[in-house]
């Protein structure tokens, strides 16, 4: 499959695009990936607006967005600029622009950057349903064209740069009725805008393709960079700002926005975000340098001049465009159904091995810390051998795990060597996972596949080495196994997702569609490092089981695997929360608001909850959300089921209790 938007699937560079100056900050090209917030003040609380640009400008903010909901809020942008300026605080402002095109004319005159949405721009959204002709869409498009084009002319003359933000949950009645509620409808929609702009000769833009659902948001911004690229090819392109919208708190907040922004960093795709938490602000700006660090530390390690393609020609083995899950063959481990029909599975690899007598102890205090959430349940435990003497002790070992209470399937892994030593074997073991050295040769690895048959294990062959070894190790593994089907395939202790995709392209070129993958982290990693490594490949669909190290804290790591898997849309085991990050249009507390709600309903297990501040998204976020939240006017609240509207204007301090009970009445 040919992919414009990507230069290499299997190992990519940083994706083209001119740069775009806002307020002399320079967004893509060679320059660093921009980190931006965005205030959550009233836009017309002067000082307390700049107080807390202020504090995310010393927190390492290099661009900072301000709402403008109405002619008055955008006419105080002067006065904040001025205020900034007197405290000597530089930063580039940006004006955020729903609904009011009005606004958007004058705040052109008072900052650096404007955003609009082409979705409210000039429509407003009523979920209308009719079909247009094409001369009626082309009239449609004509009328936002007269609405747009003087902001784009004002913008032009001023030298300010634009966002076209894009959001899933504001798409106009018009794109909906034609390209539906999905990322196509979400590109048309930027595109119709960059037409008006380039007819008027102005190309100071930057797109986003925001939304709270991770394949959704991925999907839209890979698809917009092909279609870019097919409207230019091989010119450098528009920059990208990337973001989660409404992406929630806490730590599923921080994991649903590694995956969604930093599988497209990982793939050299953005050039500036913004991590939307519902949250303090300032929180979010050590979020998004975790973020850039964690997925474009491949490009940083890459020698100057070195080109990074790594000799395969293979095509990406998916539809990077939609999400399908990998096909493969179910079987059984030990009970435990995996690959086929199956979840992702989630696997837990022991700390460390000692003899039988001393490690009971702590195999049941290990045991016992992963029942700390009642929900999450460890499918499997990989123990790993590292000495002869533990092979003697491996059946004990596993057994302690039964007698503590968790009867699961428990594996082993090593090296080919030791497998072959005088050690013996791990008898009783569920799966034995073999790490591949690059050396290890054919003759070596057919001995291996003859003493696994006689004890009946089953084989995961874990690849190690370089990029470019892999496709040489994986022949020498098939030619090994003859006829011999493994249990699956798995790559070393700190797989990227590029590395992932070759073995899955691999293994398709070879005829073994359908063998099953494990994704490893092996050894304990951050919870950003964690979710772009493991997320990226879940959303690229690949994966029937992930395992992590549970040495330093396992119910940390088995509570990460979970919250992955969710954010991935793979597997939910918790309470969904789909609630914006607030800003001045917010007409409530959000952050407190959230956490009650949270309080009340965090044992729905499965219900998705939105809590949006105002109409900006919040109607369309229902759409992806079992039942919503949203403030509707100053105290009041209007409450939905799906994008249906259910209650309108309950008091703010009735509302919590009043969705409860929503809740409830419909069966959960």
């Amino acid at each position: 499959m040919n992919l414009p938007y990507l230069s290499n699937p299997m190992n990519p560079n940083r994706r083209s695009v001119r740069v775009v100056s806002v307020g002399g900050v320079e967004v893509g090209g060679d320059h660093p990936i921009r980190i931006q917030s965005m205030t959550n003040t009233d836009t017309m609380d002067t000082e307390g607006t700049v107080n807390q640009i202020e504090r995310l400008v010393a927190a390492g903010c290099e661009i900072v967005r301000v709402t403008a909901p109405s002619i008055r809020d955008a006419e105080n942008l002067a006065v904040i600029k001025s205020a900034l300026k007197r405290r000597g605080v530089s930063v580039p402002l940006v004006a955020d622009i729903h609904f009011t095109p009005n606004a958007a004319l004058i705040a052109a005159d008072h900052v650096e950057k404007i955003r609009i949405n082409p979705g409210n721009f000039a429509d407003k959204k009523k979920f209308e349903v009719r079909e247009y002709s094409d001369a009626e869409y082309a009239e449609e498009i004509e009328r936002v064209g007269d609405r747009f084009r003087p902001l784009v002319q004002r913008c032009k003359q001023n030298g300010v740069a634009m966002r076209i933000g894009t959001n899933h949950g504001s798409l106009s009645d018009r794109i909906m009725n034609r390209y539906g509620d999905s990322p196509l409808g979400m590109v048309e929609s930027a595109l119709e805008f960059l037409d008006i702009c380039e007819s008027e000769d102005y190309r100071d833009l930057i797109f986003s393709m925001k939304a709270s659902n991770t394949h959704v948001a991925i999907q839209a911004y890979r698809l917009l960079a092909a279609r870019l690229e097919e409207r230019d090819p091989g010119q450098p392109s528009y920059p990208f700002h990337l973001g989660v919208t409404e992406a929630g708190d806490g730590e599923d907040g921080r994991i649903k926005s590694a995956i969604g922004i930093g599988s497209l960093l990982h793939d050299g795709v953005g050039d500036t975000i913004r991590v939307s938490l519902t949250e303090d602000p300032v929180y979010e700006v050590p979020v998004a340098e975790e973020i850039v660090r964690a997925s474009t530390k491949e490009f940083e390690s890459r020698p100057q001049g070195v080109d990074s393609a790594i000799g395969f020609s293979l095509p990406f083995p998916a539809d990077p465009y939609t999400h399908v899950r990998r096909s493969s063959q179910g079987t059984l481990l030990d009970g435990l159904g995996i690959g086929g029909e199956e979840p992702v599975r989630v696997e837990m690899q022991y700390p460390a091995l000692t003899d039988a007598a001393s490690a009971s102890s702590q195999i049941h205090e290990w045991v016992s810390s992963l029942r700390g959430i009642s929900e999450l349940e460890c499918e499997s435990i990989l123990l790993e051998l590292r000495e002869e003497a533990d092979f003697a002790a491996f059946p004990d070992l596993a057994k302690a795990f039964s007698d503590a209470g968790l009867a699961v399937p428990v594996s082993a892994r090593s090296t080919a060597s030791l497998l072959l030593s005088q050690a013996g074997w791990p008898e009783g073991a569920a799966r034995c996972v073999v790490d591949v050295d690059p050396a290890d040769g054919v003759e070596v690895l057919k001995d291996l596949v003859l003493k696994a048959q006689a004890s009946q294990t089953p084989l995961e062959w874990c690849l190690g080495g370089e990029a470019g070894e892999l496709a040489s190790q994986l022949d020498r593994v098939l030619q090994a196994s003859g006829d011999s089907p493994p249990f699956g395939f798995s790559l070393g202790r700190q797989p990227s997702a590029h590395s992932v995709r070759l073995l899955v392209a691999l293994l398709k070129e070879r005829g073994l569609e359908g063998a099953r993958l494990v994704l490893r982290q092996g050894r304990p990693v951050e919870a950003i490092d964690a979710a772009i490594d493991l997320g990226a490949s879940l959303c690229d669909g690949f994966g029937d089981m992930v395992s992590l190290d549970g040495a330093v804290d396992s119910l940390a790591a088995l509570d990460l695997s979970y919250r992955i898997l969710q954010a991935s849309r793979l597997r939910t085991t918790r309470t969904e929360y789909i609630s914006c990050p607030s800003c001045g249009r917010t007409l409530f507390d959000l952050e407190q608001t959230t956490a009650r709600i949270k309080e009340a309903t965090a044992d729905l297990v499965g219900v998705k909850i939105a809590v949006m501040g105002c109409i900006v998204n919040g109607p369309g976020e229902m759409a992806d959300a079992d039942f919503g939240y949203v403030g509707s006017g100053p105290g009041v609240v209007t409450l939905y089921i799906g994008k249906q509207v259910v209650a309108r204007n309950i008091p703010e301090d009735e509302a919590t209790d009043r969705l409860t009970e929503l809740i409830r009445e419909n069966g959960y």
